[in-house]
């Protein structure tokens, strides 16, 4: 027999109206604007049992979000001794998506416990004495020393030096009686989310957008199922499912593991791939830094790509690249228009040649003699580029491309660069145009 539903299991599931009808007639609405247990979800409620992670795995829009925010809440609240971890793919997101953001914790805080955030420390300090500090998974390495009681890692799937900084992470929680984490994320088939899945002590909660449409606009849910149902970008991120390697995909996840490698040699050069954007909306301009070790192989140092630029913008972001890897070399992609590509570089004051580049041939075409040169192990990936990969594993080898978005810019971009620094002259033919 199901147990009688509580009011506040029933809020949960009711329309958005109907708990705002039901909130504003209430006698003293103040009491609850802040009390989680009358606004979530059952599938949002934390586990019961004695875990030490809560994986919490699911589709945009679902309230990972707001489910860690409140879980973190709650241990302060409750905790004054509490040292907890906050840590994003960047010091960026995690302030301005786990503090500032709407579900983040100055937006959910009852104004008696609201946290006092200090940014120059990286601090969210509670009124009982709970301390939260802000860390970036791009720089593990900040993660050594400190100790923590609690911790909650966002987005993990798409950090740089994923595993690495969860390691650190990890070794910090050793304060209070039973230290505790949690993860969130949209699923990706990398090294860490199948850890986190396989940990025994985990506990993993899923979910889809459609889970939390009482809370999204009809607009929205309408737009996303009519674009993306069925594909598998809508899979993986609507409806939260972790997706394996696409049957006749040229990239494996598995191929681009063992080419995984941080131990750089010296270098002998670098290049900067660059494929412009057709237009200044929707595609991204894919900026890929490739370097030729003295080892003799290529090694991927970063991947600078941009979104939504104007062709100032993305030409600055190819400027910055250049200058952070000091680059001898900008090989762009000239198909769409090669004077304007040489133009809109020259206006951001490149100061090296620009090697403009032609494709006469497919995209697959082209990716081919790469692809080879990653199955006989002589490419490396020097960390985590989460964007190329998924376009990497996107390239079908008949032909096509199955990955996100609408074309494979950063693929594309690393093509033209590891073609450069490798293959010399049997890359297609080119022009070098010095800025």
């Amino acid at each position: 027999m199901t147990a009688p539903q509580s009011e506040a299991e029933r809020l949960a599931l009711a329309p958005s109206a109907e708990r705002e009808a039901w909130f504003k007639a209430c006698k003293h609405p103040e009491r609850i604007a802040h009390d989680w247990a009358y606004w979530r979800r059952p599938s949002q409620v934390p586990p019961e049992g004695d875990w030490r992670g809560w994986f919490i795995m699911a589709g945009r829009g679902f309230g990972k979000t707001r489910m860690a925010a409140e879980w973190v809440r709650d241990v302060a609240e409750n905790d004054g001794a509490a040292r907890i971890a906050l840590v994003a793919a960047t010091l960026h997101e995690a302030r301005t998506i786990m503090v500032e953001g709407e579900s983040g914790l100055l937006s959910i805080a009852p104004p008696d416990q609201r946290p006092t955030f200090e940014p120059s420390l990286r601090r969210l300090s509670w009124p009982n004495g709970a301390i939260a500090t802000l860390y970036s998974a791009a720089e593990p390495d900040s993660l050594r020393g400190p100790q923590h009681s609690h911790g909650w890692a966002d987005e993990i799937a798409k950090w740089d030096n994923a595993v690495k900084a969860w390691n650190n992470l990890d070794m910090t929680l050793r304060l209070g009686h039973a230290p505790r984490i949690v993860a969130t994320t949209t699923p990706r088939p990398v090294p860490l989310v199948r850890r986190l899945l396989a940990e025994p002590d985990f506990v993993l909660t899923r979910g889809t957008t459609q889970d939390n449409r009482a809370n999204l606009p009809t607009a929205f849910l309408s737009a996303m199922q009519r674009v993306y149902a069925g594909t598998r970008l809508g899979r993986q991120e609507l409806a939260g499912e972790l997706l394996d390697d696409v049957e006749g995909a040229l990239w494996t996840r598995a191929l681009i593991e063992q080419c995984r490698d941080d131990a750089v040699p010296p270098l002998a050069r670098v290049v900067i791939g660059v494929d412009p954007p057709a237009s200044a909306t929707g595609d991204a301009c894919g900026i890929i830094a490739v370097g030729l070790g003295s080892d003799g192989h290529a090694w991927v140092l970063g991947d600078h790509s941009v979104r939504g630029k104007s062709p100032e913008g993305w030409a600055r972001a190819v400027s910055a690249a250049a200058a952070r890897w000091q680059a001898d070399r900008v090989i762009a992609e000239a198909n769409q228009g090669g004077d304007m590509v040489a133009a809109t570089l020259r206006a951001a004051d490149i100061a090296l040649p620009v090697k403009l580049v032609h494709a006469s041939r497919g995209k697959v075409a082209r990716a081919e003699p790469v692809h080879a040169l990653y199955e006989s192990g002589r490419v490396h990936h020097a960390g985590a580029f989460p964007d190329l990969e998924d376009e990497l594993c996107g390239l079908m080898t008949g032909g096509g491309y199955e990955g996100p978005g609408r074309s494979p810019d950063r693929a594309d971009a690393l093509v033209w660069a590891v073609t450069e620094v490798m293959l010399g002259r049997k890359a297609s033919s080119a022009k070098i145009t010095r800025l």
